[in-house]
Formats: structure tokens, sequence, C-alpha cells
């Protein structure tokens, strides 16, 4: 069966604020990439746990998506009883760890 995924209202500002960065809408090779991440989201709904658990909390998961220097962490939580994914926050490989306040 699968998940319902959940982009809660952080990762949602975060996929706003990467398609501007990314600048999906002048360029086609940015928006096939923005696409892709979007994808790579929705596919969440087909066995989350194969991702690894984050090293900031074992409650939380994350997806990584991108080639270097542009790769994406995905973070998200299973929702086992609703079977629903929720995407808490979507941010830069680069960045540093995230800590609570982020979430």
């Amino acid at each position: 069966m699968a998940y319902r995924v959940k982009i809660m209202p952080r990762a949602q500002r975060d996929l706003e604020n990467i398609y501007c960065y990314v600048q999906a809408r002048t360029s086609e090779a940015a928006r096939a990439w923005y696409v892709g991440l979007r994808e790579a989201v929705r596919s969440l709904r087909n066995s989350p746990g194969r991702c690894a658990v984050t090293p900031e909390n074992d409650q939380l998961r994350h997806l990584v998506y991108g080639h270097k220097p542009h790769i994406y962490r995905v973070i998200y939580r299973i929702l086992e009883r609703p079977k629903q994914v929720e995407v808490l926050h979507i941010r830069h490989g680069a960045m540093s760890e995230i800590d609570k306040t982020e979430l």
C-alpha cells in the first residue's frame, strides 16, 4: 500500500525558494532538474524506509537528490499509522546539520 506524501509548510517554502534559486522559470535545464527533485519527493510514497536515517535525529530520514555541487537533502518522517510521509525540510547538502528550531 502506498504512503501519502504530505509536504509541510516549511518544505513548501523550501521548494519555492529552490525554484527561484535555480532559475527554473528561465532555464530548461534548471526546470528539468527541479521537476526531477519534485518527482524524487513523490517517489517516497513507495517504500519511504529505503532512505538513510539523518545524523541529527534517528526519527527522521533523508532522501539525497542531485549530483555535486547541486545536492539537496529532503528531510522527512514516516508516520506508519496513517501511512503518511511528512516532508519537513529541503536543504542544500553543503549546509550544516539541522537543529530543532529549523523543523
